[in-house]
């Protein structure tokens, strides 16, 4: 007995020293405890992220469970400009691995110059994977996609900024019996808030489009076997974006030019791959009843300070950065023209009801991320071009950190 007894005082405190300890399965609390979150409940508050996570891994694994076996017939209807296009090309890129069948209408002509650039100019890549796609007015989306189509059990809208631009698109879904009809927003739409991050359910700006589009859709798709969700993104980053984020750093940076940035540069943001915006849609579609009349704020779940952005891109191309910063009303200039994000207050967002409500799970690592996007910048020969830096030479004049040759 003394053995027994000195070897399970030994099993215990090894145990402890390990930060687990066994639980029987004859016990009522190993299919609860153990099984949710593998630490016991005296050192879950030790380590809160590591509970955290546990359980939005066996949230996820109960949401793919759960997630119905047939394949959908998904529209997504396209904007031909703008950041926001590469979201429908991943999104589609994703569905299509899935098994789902897809077909992207992209707003306008397949002639348009618009067209040769990215994600476009990519679109083969849809169509070697079985993807249909065609362009059009999405005012009269059923002529654009044919009428002897296959009805469509998804429609996203990526498209639309106003109720005029999608209530012909939700109305025609609607009239088609289309169950899901899916909604790119935006988190631009938040107020200003003394407690960030921006969570669902914060106050938004009533003038803002989105704002009508989203209480429009929740009249339109409350029951009746349909049912419809609001995806809101920030800033993104990936292959095929056509709109300058991290480009604006990177012209910058490798020309040996001071980055200025507006303020004391620790305000907070939120950049996002455009794969982890894809997975969002994604898990929406596989699970309609989780998703259905739901917002989702379509962020990462970390923020960068944008002098952190700025030494996140320069560490990507392997250089120095020199941070200028300044005020934008004392030097005169619109700083929304100045730099690429909002950059006066903080303006970020927490993705939480995607993590409740979906499993959902971040994957973006910006360090790395960029470094992907360096490589496709060096490529692409942009970073040779001349290029004009007209209100950059504005403002470091102003701070006393001009050129040369426009201090000259």
């Amino acid at each position: 007995m003394a053995f027994s007894a000195a070897a399970a005082a030994a099993s215990t405190a090894t145990a402890f020293a390990s930060g687990r300890r066994r639980i029987s399965a004859s016990s009522p609390r190993a299919s609860s405890s153990a099984a949710s979150t593998s630490l016991p409940s005296f050192l879950a508050g030790a380590f809160p992220r590591a509970v955290a996570a546990r359980r939005r891994a066996a949230r996820a694994a109960a949401v793919r469970v759960r997630a119905e076996a047939t394949k959908k017939n998904v529209l997504i209807v396209n904007t031909n400009s703008g950041g926001h296009a590469v979201i429908g090309f991943y999104f589609a890129k994703e569905l299509l691995a899935a098994g789902h069948a897809v077909t992207v209408l992209t707003v306008g002509d397949d002639a348009s110059d618009k067209m040769k650039k990215p994600p476009f100019s990519r679109f083969s890549e849809l169509t070697s994977a079985g993807g249909t796609t065609v362009w059009g007015d999405p005012a009269d989306v059923g002529a654009a996609v044919g009428g002897g189509a296959a009805p469509f059990d998804v429609v996203l809208d990526n498209n639309g900024k106003d109720l005029d631009a999608v209530r012909p698109v939700a109305d025609w879904a609607k009239a088609s019996g289309v169950g899901q009809f899916l909604f790119i927003s935006s988190a631009g739409i938040y107020k200003p808030a003394d407690e960030p991050p921006h969570v669902e359910g914060d106050a938004v700006k009533e003038s803002a489009g989105h704002v009508a589009v989203e209480r429009y859709l929740a009249e339109q798709f409350a029951g009746g076997g349909s049912s419809w969700a609001s995806f809101r993104p920030q800033y993104m980053i990936g292959s095929g974006n056509n709109k300058d984020c991290e480009e604006w750093f990177f012209d910058r940076i490798v020309r040996g030019r001071p980055v200025p940035i507006p303020g004391n540069g620790m305000q907070l943001t939120n950049i996002t791959h455009v794969r982890d915006l894809s997975s969002m849609l994604a898990l929406a579609v596989e699970n309609p009843a989780a998703a259905a009349g739901k917002v989702f704020n379509c962020v990462s779940d970390r923020a960068v300070t944008l002098d952190g952005m700025a030494r996140l891109c320069a560490a990507a191309a392997g250089a120095a950065v020199e941070i200028v910063h300044y005020d934008p009303a004392a030097v005169g200039v619109d700083a929304k023209k100045a730099f690429p994000f909002r950059n006066m207050v903080h303006f970020y967002a927490e993705p939480r009801a995607a993590k409740e409500a979906l499993g959902w799970a971040s994957t973006t690592n910006l360090p790395e991320d960029l470094k992907e996007r360096y490589a496709e910048y060096a490529a692409s020969g942009r970073g040779e071009k001349d290029m004009a830096f007209d209100l950059d030479d504005k403002i470091l004049a102003a701070v006393g950190k001009a050129p040369a040759s426009v201090a000259a």
